[in-house]
C-alpha cells in the first residue's frame, strides 16, 4: 500500500487546517465505489483537447511569504527586506530568498512572478480567488465553492481519465479549499491519492493469505490469470471492467512510489520530496493536473524559524522535480506551479512575523514550454504592492489555460441554466507566451 507522507496538519491563524478545508463543499465521494465513480464521470461526453501538457500546483497553504520566498529587495530598509537573506541565481543580477539554494542554480528553468496581486487576505477567499480566478467573500465563513476549480474544468474537457492509460485527469494531494468541481458535478471531481478512492485501488488481503511481498505480486499475478481462464472480466459491465483495469494495470502502477529507482527516492527525499515524485509520474503516465498542499505558511510571529523549517523540503524538493523533468526531457510537458492563497505583510511586525498581504503575492512558474529564465513585473521599493502592471488570478488562469490547449471562450451551462465564462478578463502573461 502507498503511503503519502504530507506535512503535518497545519492550523491556520482563523482556526481552519487542511482537514476543515476538505469537508467545505465536500463531494461525498466516500461511499462511491471505484466502479461507480467512474460509471457516474462517463454520463457526460468530454472534449479531446490538441495539448498533452499537463500542470502539477504546488499550493503553499497559509499564505507564503512573497518576500523571503522570490523577492527579497534587500535595498529595502531591514524591517521590509528578507529576513533569511537572498542567494544569487544563474539568471544574471536576480536573487531569490537565501533559503532556496537549489533552486537558484536552476533558475533558468523558472519564472519568478513579482507583480501577481489581487484583493482578498482572508484564507478562505483567497485560495478560492486564486484556485478558480474569482474572489468569493463568504469562503472565509466556510461557505461552499461556487465555481470550479482548473483541476476539475481540465478534466471536464479532456475527459475524466486517459484513453490508454486509465490515469485520473486529475489528482490531488492533500486537499485545498475550492479544488474541486462546484457545479460542474462530481464526475470532474479530483482522485484524492490519499482518499476513499485511493482505498479502493489497494487490494484488502490478510498477511495470512499473502504472508509477504513475494505473496502479494503472485496473488495479484493468480486474480489476473483466473479473471481470464473463468471469463470474469466478459461477466463484469464496462465500468466494472475498467475498475479492475485500474486496479491492477499501469494506473495503480503509476501511484507505486516501490518502483521507481531508490536512488531518485533519496534526491527527491521524503514528505513534500515523495509528492513531487509521484506527481511526476503520474504525468507520465497521462494525468493532466495534479494539486499538491504543502502548508504551515501562515506565520505570524517567528517568521525566520519557520521559513528555516519548510523552505529547505521545498528548495529539495521542488529542484529535484525541475532537474528529473529536464532530464527525462519532459521539462516541455509538465508545468510546475508554485503559489499561496496571498502573500504576507511587507513590514515585520512585532512578533517576528508577517501578517496576511494580498495586494503582493507569491507565485512562480517552472518548465511548460513557456519563455522562462526571467523575472516577471516589478513591486515597490517596500514590496507592498506591483510597481508594474499587476498580474491577477485570471491573468494566471488564462495563461494556464494556454499551456494547457483550452479555449480562453470555454463556457458551461451553470445550475440555473446561465451560460458562464470560467475566464471573464484575465489575459495570458504576455511575457511568458509571446
Amino acid at each position: 500500500m502507498l503511503n503519502l507522507l504530507g506535512s503535518e496538519l497545519s492550523r491556520t491563524c482563523d482556526g481552519v487546517n487542511r482537514r476543515n478545508f476538505l469537508k467545505v463543499g465536500s463531494l461525498g465521494l466516500g461511499s462511491l465505489g471505484l466502479s461507480d465513480l467512474l460509471r457516474l464521470r462517463a454520463q457526460a461526453a468530454p472534449n479531446r483537447v490538441a495539448s498533452d501538457t499537463s500542470v502539477v500546483w504546488l499550493w503553499l497553504g497559509g499564505g507564503a511569504t512573497h518576500v523571503e520566498t522570490f523577492d527579497p529587495k534587500m535595498t529595502a530598509p531591514a524591517e521590509y527586506r528578507s529576513a533569511v537573506g537572498e542567494v544569487a541565481t544563474r539568471i544574471p543580477g536576480v536573487t531569490i530568498g537565501g533559503l532556496f539554494p537549489k533552486i537558484a542554480e536552476l533558475a533558468e528553468h523558472f519564472s519568478f512572478v513579482r507583480s501577481f496581486a489581487h484583493s482578498n487576505s482572508g484564507h478562505g477567499g483567497g485560495t478560492h480567488y486564486v484556485m478558480t480566478g474569482y474572489d468569493y467573500p463568504p469562503a472565509d465563513q466556510n461557505m461552499p465553492p461556487i465555481k470550479p476549480s482548473l483541476g476539475s474544468i481540465v478534466a471536464r474537457e479532456r475527459g475524466a481519465s486517459h484513453p490508454q492509460s486509465g490515469i485520473p485527469t486529475y489528482v490531488r494531494m492533500n486537499g485545498i479549499y475550492g479544488d474541486g468541481a462546484a457545479w460542474l458535478g462530481t464526475a470532474y471531481g479530483p482522485f484524492d491519492s490519499g482518499g476513499e478512492a485511493q482505498r479502493n485501488m489497494n487490494m484488502q488481503l490478510t498477511l495470512d493469505r499473502l504472508g509477504d511481498r513475494r505473496g502479494l505480486l503472485s496473488g495479484l499475478d493468480r486474480i489476473n490469470r483466473q479473471a481470464d481462464r473463468t471469463g470474469l472480466m466478459q461477466g463484469l459491465d464496462s465500468f466494472e471492467t475498467q475498475a479492475f483495469d485500474l486496479v491492477l494495470g499501469r494506473a495503480k502502477e503509476a501511484f507505486d512510489l516501490n518502483r521507481e529507482d531508490p536512488r531518485v527516492r533519496a534526491k527527491y527525499g521524503t514528505g513534500v520530496g515523495e509528492q513531487m515524485l509521484l506527481a511526476r509520474r503520474l504525468c507520465e503516465a497521462g494525468c493532466g493536473f495534479v494539486t499538491l498542499h504543502h502548508g504551515g505558511w501562515d506565520m505570524h510571529g517567528q517568521i525566520v524559524q519557520g521559513l528555516q523549517s519548510l523552505c529547505p523540503q521545498i528548495d529539495q524538493a521542488v529542484s529535484s522535480f525541475v532537474d528529473d523533468c529536464v532530464q527525462r526531457g519532459l521539462d516541455k510537458k509538465i508545468l510546475l506551479v508554485i503559489s499561496g492563497e496571498f502573500g504576507r505583510t511587507p513590514r515585520i511586525n512585532g512578533s517576528a512575523g508577517r501578517d496576511h498581504w494580498a495586494p503582493l503575492s507569491t507565485l512562480a512558474f517552472a518548465m511548460g514550454g513557456l519563455k522562462n529564465g526571467q523575472v516577471i513585473g516589478e513591486s515597490s521599493p517596500k514590496v507592498e504592492v506591483p510597481a508594474s502592471t499587476p498580474i491577477t488570478p485570471q491573468d494566471m488562469m488564462a495563461t494556464l489555460f494556454q499551456v494547457l490547449g483550452l479555449d480562453r471562450e470555454l463556457t458551461y451551462q451553470d445550475p440555473a441554466g446561465r451560460p458562464t465564462p470560467m475566464i471573464t478578463n484575465g489575459r495570458p502573461i504576455r511575457e511568458l507566451v509571446g
